[in-house]
């Protein structure tokens, strides 16, 4: 049995909200687990946007068995949760799962460079709210007969596509970073946008956002 030892019971607080917040999406929700040292890297994908979500997490000390090695698995997001012991700051590593096509193209560990243009947080969260009001509207306005799936994915596929501000990032990101609490109030939340090869990610200390430029063909993915 593979035991992860939580720097405290805030990060495994933390721990338990991120995955609780991607079962609300996907009930059968897989993660991918990375962990080296004292740093455990848990990537998801919830299926609402189309993008990765990673949540870092500090350990106490290097997990058991593997005092030497580095982790790398994809679990059960559920069974994950389930076996955080929030009181002792642990978790136990479920069994592997084969893990869906996501989990083997991951963003590159390194070669992150700054990009321009992000907005402050409090203009990123006015921004998800302005485009979750839009949506409400604009699906609100269609007559019964309009009313179909395709339609209300054409239209979220408008309001979701558009980018930040000035730069590359879709909105769909920074509504995932919303939706899985990367961009909470709490304290002073610094935001920061980066770029590696066909990959942007928006970062602030809560997790991360990444997700692949479309139109670059095969190129400059990190498969692991």
């Amino acid at each position: 049995m593979t035991v992860l030892h939580l720097a405290d019971d805030g990060e495994a607080a933390d721990l338990a909200a991120f995955l609780s917040r991607l079962l609300h999406y996907d009930r059968a929700a897989a993660v991918r687990l990375q962990a080296a040292g004292t740093a455990l890297a848990v990537f998801g994908r919830p299926p609402s946007f189309e993008v990765l979500t990673i949540r870092t997490v500090r350990l106490a000390k290097p997990y058991e068995n593997g005092l030497d090695a580095t982790l790398d698995v994809t679990v059960s997001a559920g069974e994950l949760l389930e076996s955080v012991d929030e009181s002792a700051a642990t978790a136990v590593v479920p069994a592997a799962v084969t893990g869906p096509p996501w989990a083997g193209v991951l963003p590159p560990r390194g070669g992150w460079r700054p990009e321009p243009g992000l907005p402050a947080p409090d203009a990123l969260r006015a921004l998800v709210a302005a485009a979750v009001a839009e949506f409400r509207s604009r699906t609100g306005e269609l007559v019964p007969e309009r009313r179909t799936r395709a339609e209300l994915d054409r239209i979220g596929r408008d309001i979701w596509s558009r980018t930040v501000a000035g730069t590359r990032l879709p909105v769909r990101a920074v509504h995932a970073a919303q939706s899985l609490g990367f961009l909470r109030r709490r304290g002073a939340v610094e935001a920061g946008l980066f770029s590696s090869g066909a990959w942007l990610r928006l970062r602030t200390p809560y997790g991360s956002v990444a997700v692949r430029q479309a139109g670059l063909g095969a190129l400059n993915v990190s498969v692991r």
